[in-house]
């Protein structure tokens, strides 16, 4: 949603800048109608550049790098979240919860306790702390992706701001100026 916010205010942006060069224009037509001397600044005065029009409309816009490697990796670690998530896997109801082999195996055997079931319930905890480790870093590239992304949109809002107030003077200017011929 943020990244479809992002390519509206630039489209926003370009339609602003077309419509002030389209401004620019129509003040030279003013000044040539307004009189002789107004013409012949216009003919000497060098014409402003013509921008070229976008193919497609507005160019693409790119979200900042930071959100984009955020949602990449947060995608690519989804499968992987949702096979390990308690409530997302199927359950195994038997009387034996876990593998105690396959846990114990996986970790050094002097970090837990001698008892079997009490090593087992400590490599438990560790196996789900590491899986809300993983999915709090996860979600802390996403939260700086998405603070990146809103401090660039923020900026853009304020250049839009001051754009938008300065065509609209140059606007009632130009309005004037035509009510008066």
């Amino acid at each position: 949603e943020l990244v479809r916010q992002g390519e509206a205010l630039k489209r926003t942006e370009q339609m602003v800048d077309k419509m002030d060069q389209d401004l620019k224009t129509s003040q030279r037509h003013i000044n040539s109608i307004k009189s002789v001397w107004g013409g012949l600044v216009n003919y000497f005065k060098a014409k402003p550049p013509e921008s070229k029009p976008e193919q497609n409309g507005a160019p693409e816009y790119y979200a900042n790098t930071r959100l984009k490697e955020a949602m990449m990796s947060s995608k690519e670690q989804e499968s992987k979240y949702q096979e390990s998530h308690p409530n997302l896997r199927k359950l195994d109801n038997s009387d034996n919860d876990f593998n105690k082999a396959d846990l114990v195996s996986s970790v050094q055997r002097d970090a837990y306790p001698k008892n079997q079931q009490l090593r087992a319930y400590h490599q438990k905890i560790d196996n789900n702390l590491d899986e809300m480790s993983s999915g709090l870093s996860r979600l802390k590239s996403l939260a700086l992706g998405l603070q990146t992304e809103i401090e660039e949109q923020d900026d853009m809002l304020d250049r839009l701001t001051k754009k938008v107030e300065t065509l609209d003077v140059n606007i009632k200017n130009t309005d004037r100026k035509v009510r008066q011929l």
